[in-house]
């Protein structure tokens, strides 16, 4: 199946309140707010439905006339996928429908990144679907903001966490200053594609002990025995926004691609 002829949905969750950045979605990138950019990413992505989930009237307003569709959804769920089971339930996607979850903070996704993890999930028979970069900095290995992931041969994953993984033992014995060559060290993509049947049951799926102490709402699916295909990113996702520091470096990258 060829990218161009996979027929799927973007929905984007863009939650007003922030812990460490206030009224995120609105805040802005060159003059542009982000849920506005991050909109824009999904269209050019060539999605067949763009859907913005929000829980606050002044994200809508912002995305008026940006040819996106908005859900008002409530404001207590737990994390931004329960927010797009809220979303497929309201519009009735089929279930076999693939539906993309780009976070909200990821206004410079690249397209050819979304339409990849629709696709990973349209070739797999797991419910999800995600992407991964290679790590090939020791300190992003050991960085516990950076999220690591183990897939199996069949390019599912195994395990996602904060700590570095996998262990390599008898490298790290002796030095954690650089990676060894021939251990597959992989960085985790915040970026989902779903089938809406799951998506619509993941709501219903208590909380797990590993995904409370990781704080990766991922480790749900694979705790409740779900499979998730990992699929390589062609193209680098620059950061997310999660700060007032990394708004001002997202402006400085803006400024440089011009």
């Amino acid at each position: 199946m060829s990218h161009t002829s996979l027929p799927f949905i973007v929905a984007i969750p863009a939650r007003y309140g922030s812990t460490r950045l206030s009224a995120k979605p609105l805040r802005e990138i060159d003059g542009v707010p982000m849920v506005v950019r991050v909109a824009r990413r999904a269209l050019q992505a060539g999605a067949m439905q763009v859907v913005v989930a929000v829980d606050d009237p002044r994200i809508a307003d912002a995305l008026a006339g940006q040819g996106v569709d908005v859900c008002m959804t409530r404001s207590d769920h737990a994390s931004g996928s329960d927010r797009l089971a809220e979303c497929a339930a309201h519009y009735g996607w089929a279930d076999d429908t693939i539906v993309v979850n780009l976070q909200g903070d990821e206004p410079f996704a690249p397209a050819a990144g979304i339409r990849e993890v629709a696709l990973a999930l349209a070739e797999d028979d797991a419910p999800v679907a995600t992407l991964a970069t290679e790590i090939i900095d020791a300190h992003e290995l050991f960085d516990p903001n950076v999220v690591k992931l183990v897939r199996a041969a069949n390019g599912r994953a195994l395990y996602f966490s904060r700590a570095p993984l996998p262990w390599a033992r008898d490298a790290f014995l002796s030095s954690r200053d650089s990676l060894p060559a021939e251990m597959p060290f992989l960085r985790h993509i915040g970026i989902y594609a779903y089938r809406a049947g799951f998506l619509k049951r993941y709501a219903g799926l208590g909380r797990t002990p590993l995904e409370q102490a990781e704080s990766l709402e991922q480790l749900r699916v694979l705790e409740h025995g779900y499979a998730i295909a990992v699929r390589l990113s062609p193209e680098p996702f620059p950061p997310g926004i999660d700060t007032l520091g990394d708004l001002e470096r997202a402006e400085r990258w803006l400024r440089a691609q011009i």
